[in-house]
């Protein structure tokens, strides 16, 4: 770069003294690649053990051994990595903190750091459950924890602003009304368990997906119309996303008989499938049974429980696939109440290593499209 200064890997090496540290590339992801060069090709080399004990650093234009420095990268998204990057670093996936996680965290550590940074005392703040409950569910949407720790601070600036306005001591309690009331109205619009209460619908089906914040609960809705055969497709979806609505749509057309269903159902019809949240983009395979348990529960009129979550990816022979990210996934069901979930057969082993997650939920385990079918679609 024009008016740049000697790398910062060889000026942090002279900065520690030793040729054998550990160096932390933080955010890797978000590396630009513009005209003035391309930082992720100058990890490729870095990065290789078979090049790295030849590196040279252009500035001083002087070869160095990087063989015996360990390299520690964090990524939010590794898809956006070029792929040779990738092949050089040995990946290890970390799954988001879970709300009990969450919780203990912030009573044992947050909390008691922003009641001293703001000059509280201990014996004057409570932080009550239902208020921790709260915070984390209506104030914040990260698989981390540093919006919870920033809303817990603006709670002590508060308070500390109110222990001054009075004249006698008195002992703060935060539960969930006093943070409704010092937070303002909750900025995540989540699922509600009244929701799953509802009455049930054909062609409304229950999903678990997962994001950068971790998992979350969708509904599918799909409704059919008289048009020209057209499959109508929103909730800005992906291209994945949208492949798999397809897939969905052209193994149930050819599997009428089977699932008992007019043969010319898409003759003269459009049918629309609609995930909520259109304002936010949503892709991947993991809603691809739902999708399809929408479209069978909608042609059949055969209305589909609300309160039973369903994650797959589904091939065109009506096979299930496994899907990741199923840790979340459940806890995400688990926070919602959901006691009932359907997933892949491929993803059993994930399931069995979860332990606690899984505690006092009913995991069905699924092969093919038709195997979900007897344990979604509602029989009354």
């Amino acid at each position: 770069y024009i008016g740049s200064m000697p790398g910062r890997i060889i000026s942090e090496i002279k900065k520690i003294g030793v040729n054998n540290p550990v160096l932390m590339l933080d955010e890797v992801d978000k590396l630009g690649r513009d005209f003035r060069g391309d930082p992720s090709s100058v990890l490729l080399e870095i990065l290789d053990p078979g090049q790295n004990h030849q590196f040279i650093d252009f500035f001083l234009d002087v070869p160095f051994d990087l063989s015996k420095v360990f390299f520690i990268a964090t990524a939010n998204e590794i898809e956006r990595l070029p792929k040779p990057l990738l092949d050089r670093l040995e990946v290890i996936y970390f799954s988001g903190y879970s709300e009990e996680e969450k919780k203990a965290i912030a009573r044992y550590h947050l909390v008691p750091r922003q009641i001293e940074e703001c000059g509280l005392s201990s014996s004057n703040v409570e932080f009550k459950e239902d208020g921790l409950k709260e915070i984390i569910r209506g104030y914040t949407q990260e698989a981390g924890l540093r919006e919870l720790e920033r809303q817990i601070a603006k709670i002590c600036r508060k308070l500390a602003r109110k222990k001054l306005s009075q004249a006698t001591a008195k002992i703060f309690s935060i539960d969930k009304d006093e943070v409704f009331r010092l937070l303002g109205p909750g900025k995540i619009h989540r699922l509600s368990q009244s929701l799953l209460k509802r009455k049930n619908y054909a062609g409304v089906a229950t999903g678990l997906v997962w994001s950068e914040v971790g998992g979350e609960v969708i509904f599918v809705e799909a409704c059919k119309m008289h048009g020209n055969q057209q499959l109508l497709l929103t909730g800005s979806l992906g291209r994945v996303l949208q492949e798999s609505a397809q897939i969905a749509l052209s193994f149930i057309r050819s599997n009428v008989s089977y699932l008992k269903l007019d043969p010319d159902f898409f003759a003269q019809s459009d049918i629309h499938i609609h995930i909520p949240s259109g304002s936010v983009p949503k892709d991947g395979p993991s809603a691809g049974l739902t999708i399809a348990i929408a479209l069978i529960s909608l042609l059949a009129n055969i209305p589909v429980y609300r309160d039973i979550a369903i994650s797959g990816e589904i091939t065109l022979s009506g096979e299930v696939l496994p899907v990741s990210g199923i840790r979340d996934k459940l806890l995400a069901a688990s926070r919602l109440g959901i006691k009932k979930v359907v997933l892949p057969s491929g993803n059993k082993d994930d399931v069995l290593h979860l332990g606690d997650v899984v505690s006092g939920m009913d995991v069905v385990f699924v092969e093919e499209i038709l195997d979900a079918v007897p344990h979604v679609l509602s029989k009354t």
